[in-house]
């Protein structure tokens, strides 16, 4: 199997998997729903959850304790992860390559990425 299989089998199991997470995190909103004040705010359109504040740890662990508004941010975070690990992936596919031109354009994508995700988060508090 090349790089080339492989990559798409991650595309599409990352994408799998986070169907999988928002799925079951709302089957848990509905067995086991939050607060009313926090679904009440759920439902709003001008809903007052900032995920800017909720920090990966956090989602993490209100995963493991089941709440299902932590697993859809889980299956979101997977879902966001899926096409940065391509990158990454297309950047060693390069280097195996020694095609060095789109290693430092690749390069310059994933500076991007990582760039977009987590300092300007940081830039704009």
């Amino acid at each position: 199997m090349d790089l080339e299989d492989i990559i798409g089998y991650t595309l599409r199991i990352g994408v799998i998997i986070s169907i999988i997470l928002i799925a079951a995190g709302v089957a848990l909103l509905i067995v086991k729903p939050p607060a009313p004040h926090i679904l009440q705010q759920l439902s709003y359109p001008r809903s007052l959850i900032n995920t800017s504040s909720i920090s990966p740890t956090q989602v993490l662990s209100g995963s493991a304790a089941l709440n299902g508004l932590d697993v859809i941010l889980l299956g979101l975070i997977v879902l966001i992860a899926t096409p940065v690990l391509r990158v990454v992936m297309g950047l060693i596919q390069f280097a195996r390559e020694r095609n060095y031109i789109y290693v430092a354009i690749t390069s310059i994508v994933l500076f991007n990425l990582f760039f977009a995700i987590f300092i300007i988060p940081i830039l704009l508090k």
